[in-house]
């Protein structure tokens, strides 16, 4: 099964190549544009709320770290690997595999987690709330927010049910992008999720993008799909008839 982000990569790559070569860059590009998904939001933030469902983006070049700083590499699973900007750490992700990366200040927060799996049908939604609640506790907010977009999709493929629900935030001074897909196996009776979460001041939720979230999220993209593992069980998703399911291949 090939997930939505593998689909976003062949799609933007071919958008790309058959854009014309001018003198504009990313940033002139995103700054006024408007969302296909929300009307709530423009500019950089609706292109990240976007691609983060898939969707190309009119980009006339990779967008790449102008910061470089250290390099993340988690020790189960080196395919998830990147480079961060610099006054950035990441550190792994203590349930699952994946990788939470912070700022220096603790004020910006990006998180990937391609690996969360429960043997039994867990609701997208739970999970979704649960990334949100956590979220509110790292930032130490129990006031009112304000959901600027969302998203629920349920679609069934094969013997899978795929749940995706994603929700653009804004609470206190702080702008938030969480994105939760669910694979749920009907036969199996298990769940395997993919969790992304992007946050930050609003005041530099924009230039965070350009310069922090986006770059991440196309390094992941270019990462030979060949070789990727959903499950972790040694098998490349491309052999792997059950690619969420680590106990069978």
């Amino acid at each position: 099964m090939k997930s939505i982000k593998t689909l976003f990569s062949i799609t933007a790559i071919i958008f790309m190549a058959s854009c014309s070569s001018d003198s504009s860059d990313n940033a002139n590009i995103l700054n006024n544009f408007q969302s296909t998904l929300c009307n709530n939001v423009v500019g950089p933030t609706a292109a990240y709320w976007d691609s983060t469902h898939g969707l190309p983006l009119p980009l006339t070049q990779v967008p790449t770290i102008a910061n470089p700083g250290g390099q993340f590499i988690h020790s189960q699973y080196p395919a998830l690997g990147f480079q961060m900007p610099a006054g950035y750490n990441g550190f792994e992700n203590q349930i699952g595999i994946g990788v939470n990366m912070l700022r220096n200040d603790n004020q910006v927060v990006w998180r990937y987690v391609p690996g969360l799996t429960a043997f039994a049908q867990v609701p997208v939604v739970d999970i979704l709330s649960s990334e949100i609640n956590q979220l509110f506790a790292f930032y130490n907010f129990n006031g009112d927010f304000d959901v600027i977009c969302a998203e629920n999709v349920s679609v069934p493929q094969g013997d899978f049910i795929i749940n995706s629900s994603s929700r653009l935030l804004r609470f206190g001074n702080i702008t938030a992008i969480v994105a939760v897909n669910a694979y749920f196996s009907q036969s199996l009776g298990s769940t395997h999720a993919t969790v992304m979460l992007a946050s930050g001041p609003t005041a530099e939720f924009d230039n965070l993008i350009m310069n922090a979230f986006l770059p991440i999220h196309w390094q992941l993209l270019f990462i030979d799909r060949d070789q990727t593992d959903s499950d972790l069980d040694g098998v490349p998703d491309r052999l792997d008839n059950f690619p969420f399911d680590p106990t069978r291949q």
